[in-house]
């Protein structure tokens, strides 16, 4: 199959690499003049495979109608601005042939708010929202616009699938999706503690790491709860602690980004990483991540 990739920062350079590693021909672009360079240097850095023909099948091209005209699948990466994806979305949508997926990349804007730049075929056009970085996270929200077609709703459920991807279908439009929502959330109350003065920075990531997230990181909310119930379930749980969850939900914090609060937030990140590197607990992340996929992969359950 032949991808287009159009725009190449951290999310299109991901996107790329999980392409070429699944036998993709990839037609990059970028209008930045450095793109090229960045992207394949990108790819040498992350390719631990031993197929030299990865880097064979990738392309670059500047122009954007030049990259997607003969593609079978378009994954769009561009700045998360309608006005910026509008123009990008409407030269896709005039060069790319009629049978070709064009699918955006992005974290909250609306599918049929994009559709509306694409006259020709808004068909064929959806989001499709990664986890950053898509060539480890398996997550992919499919989201569909009001003009999407069942047809091109399938081909990307069935080409993401292919990549080794966990699309969910998305069934009505939200700003910010699904699971971005579901983070915001968490995101709300965490910033609402900080700046309260309740718990540090570092004691809510702390929190999350060593508690919650480990069960996450396997199992959803809902079957998380479920397996907490013992024999009973969910049932037990929700009849157990319903009535105290009401309650916390109730007492959930009403934030706002002031100032002072960003500024408490950026300074306790600060204090969190004193005398770390950065780069290198990024990439033990990775490791991990990549590790916890593959440990993931061989149970018959998760």
């Amino acid at each position: 199959m032949r991808v287009a990739v159009v725009g190449t920062g951290a999310i299109g350079a991901s996107w790329t690499l999980l392409f070429l590693r699944h036998g993709h021909r990839v037609v990059a672009t970028d209008p930045d003049p450095s793109a090229e360079q960045r992207l394949r240097a990108w790819i040498d850095a992350h390719d631990d495979t031993p197929d030299a023909s990865v880097r064979q099948r990738l392309a670059f091209v500047s122009d954007p109608a030049e990259a997607v005209r003969e593609a079978d699948f378009v994954q769009e990466n561009g700045p998360e601005r309608i006005e910026a994806k509008a123009e990008i979305l409407a030269a896709l949508d005039g060069s790319a042939g009629p049978d070709a997926i064009l699918a955006s990349s992005s974290s909250g804007l609306m599918p049929s708010q994009l559709q509306e730049h694409c006259p020709r075929h808004p068909e064929r056009v959806l989001v499709g929202h990664p986890f950053n970085p898509p060539h480890l996270i398996p997550l992919v929200e499919v989201v569909p616009g009001r003009r999407t077609g069942e047809a091109a709703v399938r081909s990307a459920l069935s080409f993401y699938t292919a990549l080794g991807r966990r699309p969910v279908l998305v069934r009505q439009e939200r700003p910010g999706h699904i699971a971005n929502r579901l983070q915001a959330a968490l995101w709300r109350e965490a910033y609402a503690l900080v700046g309260s003065g309740a718990v540090s920075v570092a004691d809510i990531d702390a929190a999350i790491a060593h508690g919650p997230g480990l069960r996450w990181a396997l199992l959803g909310p809902f079957l998380t709860q479920h397996l907490s119930g013992g024999p009973g379930g969910i049932a037990h749980i929700l009849d157990h602690l319903g009535p105290p969850m009401q309650t916390w939900w109730d007492d959930l914090g009403d934030v706002r980004l002031t100032p002072g609060l960003v500024d408490s937030v950026v300074t306790g990140v600060r204090d969190a990483l004193a005398g770390t590197d950065q780069a290198a607990l990024l990439a033990d992340r990775d490791a991990l991540l990549g590790r916890l996929i593959a440990a993931k992969a061989t149970t018959t359950t998760l």
